[in-house]
C-alpha cells in the first residue's frame, strides 16, 4: 500500500500517529474497530485479546455500562464549566473519594487531563513550594535512567528514555538522573530482587555533588512501566524516601501506570509501604473512558502554597482548560465505585501468582534474556535481532495477527492484562505470546 492507503474507504495518511512507525503502519495497518470486555475487534469482526489493558488504562474491561451511563447522565446535566474560578460538584466529590483512597496525608487533589500534564504540574508544585518557603534556590530535579514521565518538556526532561529525549533539544536545565535498577543479580526474578537497594545511594551522591539545598524533588515510578517493567529491589524505595526526608527533598511517585490496583493494592505506595510527598495519577482513574488525570499532594505542601498569598489572590498560576472536566469526573466516580463494589484489587491479588509464574516460565525459550514482573505487570526481554527494537516490533505485529494486542518496549514484550480477565483468558494471552516468540 502507498501513503494514501485506504481501509474501508478511509485514508490512512492524514493522521500523524503518536509513538508509531507511520509509514510501516500504512503498509500494514493494525486497525481496531470495536471493544467489549477484554476483547478488541478488527474491522472484519475478528477477536483480539487485549493484553495491555488498552494502554494500561482499561483494567475493568471495555464498554462498562455503569461508566457509560454515568457519562450520559452528566452530559445531560452539564457538559462543561470553566475550571478557573468556578467549580462543579462532581470534582469535589471525586477529590474527596480519592483523598479517602490515597495513602495517609496525600489528600489534596489537582485535576489534569493526562499523565504528562500531571507530571509537569507536580514539578511546578515542587518549585513553588520551596520558593514560598524561602528556598527558591531549590530548582534541580532528579529523575532516573529508563524512567518515563510523559512527553511534555518537564516530563521528558526528568525521564530517562533515550528516544524520548534525543530529538528535542536540551530540555529543562539542572536535571540529573539516578541509575536504573535492572542489574544482572536480579535476572529472572519475578517480584522484588534481593540486590540493588544501594542504587538509591545515587541520590545521596547527587546531594553531595550539587548540595541538598539546590534540589527541589526526586521523581521515580515505583515500577517503571513504559521501559519494560523495572521492579524496585527490596529496600530501594525505602532508602530513597529516607534520603529525601533527611535533605528536605520532595519525593514524587509517578503512579500513572501502577495506580488503581495494578500491584494488588490501590497504589504501589501502599504495596511497598513508602509514601511520597506528591503522586501523579491517570490512566485507570476513569477506566480509560475519557481523558482524566490528577496530582495528589501532601496537605501541608498545598497549605504552605496557599498561606503564602493573600486570601483573594490566585495562589498557584497553573491549570488546564479541561482540569476537573465534569464528564471526566463522572466517569472517574463511576470507575471508583466499581473498584469498591467488585473488590477489584483483591481480584488482582488472586490472579497475580499464576500470572507471574507463567511469565517467569518464558526463561526456557531461546533469545529470552530476562523476565520481570509484579502484580499484573509482566515483561519478557528478548535478545536483539539486528537493529535494537526490530525483534520486539516484529513480535508485536505477529501477535496482532494471532489475536493478541500487547506492548513492546524496544525488545521487551510487556503483558498487562485487564483485571476483568479470567485466569483462562490470561493463560490464553500467555499462550499466544509464547507461540509468537517461539516462532520468531
Amino acid at each position: 500500500m502507498t501513503a494514501v492507503s485506504r481501509i474501508s474507504n478511509q485514508p490512512l495518511a492524514h493522521q500523524w500517529m503518536p509513538f508509531t512507525a507511520n509509514r510501516a503502519f500504512q503498509d500494514a495497518p493494525r486497525l481496531i474497530a470495536r471493544a467489549e470486555g477484554v476483547y478488541y475487534f478488527n474491522p472484519q469482526g475478528e477477536k483480539l485479546l487485549d493484553g495491555s489493558s488498552g494502554l494500561y488504562c482499561i483494567p475493568l474491561g471495555h464498554g462498562r455500562r455503569e461508566i457509560r451511563e454515568a457519562v450520559t447522565r452528566q452530559m445531560e446535566v452539564l457538559d462543561y464549566a470553566p475550571p478557573f474560578q468556578y467549580g462543579v460538584p462532581a470534582a469535589f466529590q471525586l477529590a474527596q473519594e480519592l483523598a479517602e483512597m490515597l495513602p495517609n496525608g496525600l489528600n489534596r487533589i489537582l485535576f489534569t487531563g493526562s499523565g504528562s500534564e500531571s507530571v509537569d504540574s507536580a514539578l511546578k508544585i515542587a518549585i513553588q513550594y520551596h520558593r514560598v518557603r524561602g528556598e527558591g534556590q531549590r530548582q534541580r530535579f532528579i529523575g532516573r535512567e529508563r524512567g518515563y514521565h510523559g512527553v511534555n518538556f518537564g516530563g521528558w526532561s526528568v525521564g530517562g528514555m533515550v528516544n524520548n529525549r534525543k530529538a528535542f533539544g536540551l530540555g529543562l536545565p539542572g536535571v540529573s538522573h539516578l541509575r536504573h535498577t535492572v542489574i544482572p543479580e536480579n535476572k529472572f526474578v519475578m517480584g522484588q530482587g534481593e540486590h540493588g537497594a544501594e542504587l538509591a545511594d545515587d541520590l545521596q551522591r547527587l546531594v553531595d555533588l550539587h548540595g541538598a539545598d539546590s534540589i527541589a524533588a526526586c521523581i521515580v515510578e515505583p515500577i517503571a512501566g513504559s521501559t519494560g517493567i523495572l521492579v524496585p529491589p527490596k529496600g530501594y524505595l525505602e532508602r530513597l524516601r529516607e534520603i529525601c526526608t533527611r535533605h528536605g527533598i520532595l519525593l514524587i511517585f509517578d503512579e500513572v501506570i501502577t495506580g488503581f490496583g495494578r500491584t494488588g493494592q490501590a497504589f504501589a505506595a501502599d504495596t511497598f509501604g513508602v509514601v511520597p510527598d506528591i503522586m501523579t495519577l491517570a490512566k485507570a482513574i476513569s477506566n480509560g473512558s475519557i481523558p482524566m488525570a490528577a496530582v495528589a499532594v501532601r496537605e501541608d505542601v498545598q497549605q504552605t502554597i496557599l498561606d503564602a498569598a493573600p486570601p483573594e489572590n490566585v495562589e498557584f498560576f497553573h491549570g488546564y482548560t479541561y482540569s476537573a472536566h465534569p464528564v471526566a469526573c463522572a466517569a472517574a466516580l463511576a470507575t471508583l465505585k466499581i473498584f469498591r463494589e467488585e473488590d477489584t484489587f483483591a481480584r488482582v491479588r488472586a490472579l497475580t501468582p499464576a500470572f507471574l509464574e507463567q511469565i517467569g516460565g518464558f526463561k526456557d525459550l531461546p533469545y529470552v534474556t530476562d523476565t520481570r514482573g509484579f502484580g499484573l505487570l509482566g515483561a519478557v526481554e528478548l535478545a536483539p535481532e539486528g537493529k535494537p527494537g526490530a525483534r520486539g516490533y516484529k513480535i508485536l505485529c505477529k501477535a496482532f495477527e494471532a489475536g493478541l494486542v500487547l506492548r513492546a518496549a524496544g525488545d521487551t514484550i510487556v503483558l498487562a492484562p485487564p483485571f476483568a480477565a479470567t485466569a483462562e483468558e490470561i493463560a490464553r494471552m500467555v499462550e499466544i505470546m509464547r507461540a509468537v516468540i517461539t516462532a520468531n
